[in-house]
């Protein structure tokens, strides 16, 4: 079932979406060669508490760690660790903040120092497929498929490919909530889109194939051909005036 929400609920996920995307911004300042993924998660969940909000990952599932940190290959789940960063790399922060009965659900892809011009192309047409899938929602009496289609064709005419095994999804009480928001769709299928709604859109971007595998921890999910991946998301209201970016932060 999908929970609509009020405009004074939608008001209330503000608060908890610029803690999250404060959080995110935050440990994006940090990332450089020789910082431990640790240490990034430390300054995310200490942000999130200094501003009466708990991480809404820490605990989930069984998860260990207040926010999911996936370097190179790594998709999305990956758990905070020892593990250093190193010049060239990419490294995904996905982070979540509850407050006053919401969470808000945000992730970007970071390069740690000089990075190549490829993975760099991949950072920037994962971010930019998600505003092609905001646009979509602008389409007359429009669907999820119209934002999957839409992302997932900017994606490929680029050569590269969406991951298809975990999607986006509501967002509310819950941090996950109905529906499933996938990144691949045919346009004018699927749930019909409407003010209340508030979704978490996350490209998640290949450069090589979609297929994905989970590591042995049960939590880190890495491409199968060992490709560069790369993750943006932002959780986003519809409203009277269009889209609304509960997350992002200037």
């Amino acid at each position: 079932m999908i929970n609509v929400k009020t405009p004074e609920q939608i008001k209330k996920m503000m608060v908890a979406g610029r803690i999250t995307g404060e959080a995110l911004a935050l440990a994006g300042e940090m990332v450089r060669p020789g910082i431990t993924t640790k240490q990034l998660d430390s300054k995310i969940r200490a942000h999130i508490e200094k501003c009466g909000a708990r991480p809404s990952f820490l605990g989930y599932g069984g998860f260990p760690a207040s926010a999911c940190i996936s370097v190179n290959n790594e998709v999305i789940h990956g758990i905070p660790s020892g593990k250093v960063l190193e010049e060239g790399d990419i490294v995904k922060i996905d982070v979540g903040a509850y407050k006053d009965g919401f969470h808000g659900d945000s992730a970007n892809t970071f390069a740690v120092g000089r990075i190549s011009p490829e993975a760099q192309a991949l950072i920037d047409a994962t971010r930019e497929s998600f505003y092609k899938g905001i646009e979509a929602i602008g389409i007359e009496n429009a669907r999820l498929g119209d934002i999957g289609h839409a992302i997932e064709q900017y994606v490929a005419d680029r050569g590269y490919s969406v991951v298809r095994k975990y999607v986006g999804h509501g967002v509310g009480h819950d941090l996950h909530e109905d529906p499933n928001v996938p990144n691949y769709g045919t346009p004018g299928r699927g749930v019909r889109l409407c003010r209340g709604m508030v979704i978490a859109i996350e490209p998640m971007v290949n450069a090589g194939g979609y297929e994905v595998i989970e590591r042995p921890d049960k939590w880190t999910v890495v491409t199968k051909d060992s490709s560069l991946s790369a993750h943006y998301e932002h959780t986003v209201a519809l409203t009277a005036d269009g889209p609304l970016l509960l997350t992002k932060v200037d």
